[in-house]
Formats: C-alpha cells, structure tokens, sequence
C-alpha cells in the first residue's frame, strides 16, 4: 500500500548552539513508504561536542532502516542499538545523551524516550500526550506536586536515572500506538527549550498554528531570544505537521471479512464452550461424587467403622486421580494410608498381639497427622487399652521377677495390682493369668514357711555351735595372749594360730583379723627372741675361749651380756646358768688369787733360808 504518498507529513525542525561554542543536539528524520522515525537527542557531556547526539540518533535511524516497524519490541531494539553506539564509542569521553523517538506507520504513531528531551502531540489546538522526563527532579516533583514550569528549573532536573550511555538498568519507556487524525501536530525539543519557554505559551503557538511548521517554529524561537537568557543551552526545535493520514482503501473489506472470520469464530467458540461445558459438567459431576465419597469417608472415620471408611476413600482416590485433582489426590491418599494403618493394627489387636498392635497404632497416629488427626481419638482409646492390657502383663512380669528373688511381698502387691486392674478393664485373659499367679506365689509361700521353720532350728543348732567355737576360740586367744605375755612366744603362736583357724570358720572377719594382727607380733617377737639368743651364743662362745686362755675377768663380762640378754627375753634358766657360771669363775679367779698368793709367799720363804 502506498501509505506515504496517500498522507501528508511536513516537518521542519530548528537546531542551534545557544550561548554555548558548539550545538550538542541532533535532529533527524527518514521517511519510507510505509514508516516515518523523527529522532532528537540532546548529548549530555562536558565537552562540547555534538558526537554523542548525532551518533544516537545516527544509531537509531540506521536500526530503524534495517527493521522498520512500530512494534514495541522493535522501537525497543532502536534504543538499545543507540544505548550500545555509546557504549561501544572510542571517544574520550564516556558518551552520553538523551533521546525521544518517533516512529509512525502514517496513520498511528508510537515514541519512545530516556531522559529529559521532551515530545508533545496536539490535536485540535490541545495537548493530547505528552512525554515524562526520567529524571529525580520530575520525581521530586510528583511528590510535591510541583507545576511543569517550576520543573523546568527545578535543580534535579538534569539528574536522569535513565539515559543513553548507561552500562546497567537501562530501561527507555514505550508509548502504546496512538491513532492519528487530520490535523495533529507531533512537537520535539530539548531543555534549552523547555528550560526557558513554558509550555503555555507553546500550547498558545501550536493551538494558532497554520499548515506550515517552519512559522510556528520561527515563533518560539522569537520568544526564546527575546528573554536573552544567560548562559542558554543548545536548543533543538522540531515540529511534524500531520495534515493528512492514511487511510485504507481496504478497510471495508478487510471489515467484511473480519465480520466473516468472527462468525466462524463465534461459531467454533460456541463449539468449543457447549464441548467445554458438557466436560465442565462431567467434572462437577465428578467432583460433587468425589467429595461426596470423601465426606463419607469422614463420616465412618468419625464412627469408629473404618472397613466402610476404606471403601469409599478407595472410591473417592479413584476419582481425584480421573480428576487429576492433585491436591486431592495428595489428601485423600492420605486418608487412605491412615485408615490402612488403622485396619492392619486392628487385626493384630483382634488376634492379641498387642506390643505389635501398638506399633501398628503408632504408625497409624504419626499418618493421622497428614489426615487433619482424624483418627487421633479411636487410635489414643485403642493404645490406652493395650497400655492397660501390656500392664497386666508387666505387673504379672513383675511380679514373677520378685518371686524369683524371694520378695513375696512385693510379689503379691503386683500380682494384686495385675488382677485389680484386669478386673477394672474387664480383662479376663489377664485377670485369669493373676490369679494363677498369686496362687502360685501363696503355694510358694507355704513352702517357704515350712522351709524357714526348718532352717531355725538347723540355725539354732548351729548358733549354739558357733557360740561353743567362739567360746574356744576367746580362751585360745586368752592362753596365746597369757603366754606372750610371759614372753612364751611359741606357745603363744600355737594358741593364735588355733583361735585364727575357729573364726575363720566362723567367718567371724574382725575377730580373725585382730587374731592375725596378734599372730604377726607374736611372729615377730619370737624372731627378735631367736636373734637375742644367737647374740647371746656368741658372747658365751667368746667368753669360752676368754676363759680358755686364763683372762677370767673378760669371760665374766661376756657371761654377764649373756645373762642380761637371757633375763630380757625371759629365758631364766638360761640366765640362771650364766649367773652360776659367772659365779664358778669368781671362785676360780679367788682361787688363782690365793695360788698366787700362796706362791709368792713360798718364793719369800726360800728366799729367807738361803740367806
């Protein structure tokens, strides 16, 4: 279709440097057959250069060119192949700028923009859209509720938190299509514009404006200079003069068959929702069965009859899974497992076995937990049973225990507490297995007590018999302690040695000890007495020989350490013989005094006759 040459567009644009060395801003524009892109880019680096712009802009009519459509996604890709141009540039400087885009099919119209160049769409001398900066200021200024002017030298206005050149979070915002008509005027500039012209007196321009763009343009430029701003910023003016749209000589057509196309439609979505509704049907039909299984399921649960809760939760799984309902598959298996829990553990019970049927009923209380604790009561009454019955059994137990080890008493207490309390449980089995029990302990009993009345008189039998050994056995350790004193040590061992044997058989362990400690003494005193005689044998072997060889008054001592020795250890006689001894040798020392004597006296005489 020939949507350029069956429309009319006029676009003009102003672009100058302002007080500024050289103009930072870009505008350009391409118009094809079917697609028209109007770009203006406001660069945003120190350095005064118009890189930044123009390669923006450059970047986004060479995308559009290669892909020219309005689809978001392709207006979107303009800006990132821009976004990228600067990253990717060998400039010095790190480039950066703002950008507004426009892209129209001749009929609609659809812009883009990042950062703070602005757009506005007239239509019948009003604004009918207009653009937002991304900046902190135009935040700042939603908070505070600030007008557009008072934005315009707001000091955050320039603060963008989206732009071209920015490595992350780069996020441009995309009009939706806005449909065009005869007449609309599409108006693009930059902030030397909107910084010192309000958009008043910019409505007031376009809402008087003819068919040609360049005048209102020359207008607002007027106004702009007229103010002689201090230090004014590039400023890029650009006006796109919708006085004709496209319109498509095939609509009727493309109407008719679109009528066409949604009958058909129409007729296939009825189809579709009578087949929809009948399996719609089917499927409340199902769920109502489903639940209506499962609420019976809860209702024998409730009652205690789980072989019937059994098959209707089987039915009402059957369902969910036809169902493909998954949470309810998930909750009714859960039922099922309790109720097979409960069921299984209850066989066990019915035949007896009541340790493994409690185990089974613990199974069954842990699945009672993924079953909202349905069956917590029937399962806490069951296991309160079997902890009565297991008791019974462990009084019994008990109580056999106690018997083995003699302690009829506490026997009997359990074996009581065993048939008082199968009794109250109405337990027959256990009650039954009690009283065998406790008459077994009473026929024990009995023959315990004739057993003991035996054992007394065994017992005093034997008292009397330990009482005469210990009797002998005090007056051996009385005889042993009578001959230590008289220092009659082997006499003394022999009575100790006596009484020891008698309390040991009487395992009598203290008296046997004090014997034994007597014994130890009386060992060693009767050694200390051994050494003392052999002492007291060398000094009558020395004083022998003192003697022998005629030196009496020597031998007479050695006799006397004999003696005194014999007298400590008590050995009289042998202290009595030294004593006689030493008395024999003061008789044969007399008697070599008065030889002497007599000899000196004769030699006198023979002396006195010679003369």
């Amino acid at each position: 279709m020939l949507r350029k040459q069956n429309s009319t567009f006029a676009t003009s644009f102003i672009s100058e440097a302002g007080a500024k060395l050289e103009n930072n801003d870009y505008f350009a524009y391409v118009e094809l057959e079917q697609y028209a892109c109007y770009v203006i880019a406001d660069g945003l680096n120190d350095l005064q250069t118009s890189k930044g712009a123009r390669l923006a802009t450059q970047a986004v009519i060479l995308a559009f060119q290669s892909n020219p459509s309005m689809r978001k996604g392709a207006v979107s890709s303009y800006l990132k192949a821009a976004n990228k141009a600067l990253l990717d540039s060998d400039s010095k400087e790190h480039l950066k700028a703002s950008i507004t885009v426009v892209v129209s099919d001749y009929a609609k119209l659809r812009y883009a923009c990042a950062g703070n160049t602005r757009l506005r769409l007239y239509r019948s001398g009003a604004v009918r859209e207009q653009s937002q900066d991304m900046s902190l200021g135009r935040e700042m200024g939603k908070e505070e509720q600030l007008s557009e002017d008072v934005l315009a030298r707001h000091e955050e206005r320039n603060n963008l938190y989206t732009y071209l050149g920015q490595e992350k979070n780069f996020s441009p915002f995309i009009s939706k299509k806005i449909k065009l008509e005869n007449g609309d005027i599409a108006v693009l500039y930059t902030r030397g514009i909107w910084e010192n012209v309000d958009n008043g007196e910019l409505d007031d321009v376009f809402s008087e404006a003819s068919d040609s763009p360049q005048e209102c343009l020359d207008n607002i430029e007027e106004l702009l200079l007229a103010r002689q701003p201090k230090n004014l910023e590039n400023y890029t003016l650009a006006a796109v003069f919708i006085n004709k749209v496209f319109l498509d000589p095939n609509r009727k057509r493309e109407i008719k068959k679109i009528i066409m196309i949604s009958l058909i439609v129409v007729l296939v979505v009825i189809t579709i929702s009578v087949a929809v509704w009948l399996i719609y049907r089917q499927r409340q039909n199902r769920m109502e069965e489903m639940e209506r299984k499962y609420q019976n399921t809860l209702e024998y649960i409730e009652d205690s009859n789980y072989i019937r809760a059994d098959e209707e939760c089987a039915e009402a799984l059957k369902l969910a899974e036809k169902l493909r309902d998954k949470d309810k598959i998930e909750d009714i298996s859960n039922y099922q497992k309790l109720i097979e829990a409960v069921n299984k553990a209850d066989d066990i019970y019915a035949e007896g076995g009541y340790e493994e049927a409690q185990s089974g009923y613990q199974t069954a209380k842990e699945r009672s937990r993924y079953a909202d604790h349905k069956a917590d009561v029937y399962i806490d009454k069951k296991l309160e049973k079997i902890a009565d019955y297991l008791s019974v059994f462990d009084y019994i137990q008990l109580g056999d225990s106690l018997m083995l080890k003699n302690d009829y008493t506490k026997a009997e207490e359990k074996y009581l507490l065993a048939k008082s309390l199968a009794t109250s449980i109405h337990y027959e089995e256990g009650r039954s297995q009690a009283m065998d029990a406790l008459d077994r302990l009473y026929e024990e009993l009995a023959k315990e007590q004739e057993e003991e009345a035996k054992n007394q008189e065994v017992a005093a039998a034997r008292l009397q018999e330990t009482v005469t050994e210990e009797t002998g056995a005090a007056e051996l350790v009385a005889k042993g302690d009578e001959a230590f004193t008289e220092a009659d040590y082997e006499s003394a061992k022999v009575y100790y040695a006596m009484a020891l044997d008698k309390y040991q058989k009487l395992e009598d362990v203290a008296s046997a000890e004090q014997v034994n400690t007597k014994l130890k003494a009386c060992v060693s005193k009767s050694n200390e007495k051994d050494e003392q005689k052999v002492l007291a044998e060398e000094y009558i072997e020395t004083a022998k020989k003192l003697e022998e060889e005629g030196n009496l008054g020597e031998a007479k001592k050695q006799y006397m350490l004999a003696k005194e020795i014999y007298a400590g250890i008590q050995e009289e006689e042998k202290a009595s013989q030294m004593e006689n001894r030493m008395d024999m040798l003061e008789v044969d020392r007399e008697e070599e005094k008065e030889q002497k004597a007599d000899e000196r006296a004769e030699k006198t005489v023979s002396g006195s006759s010679v003369e």
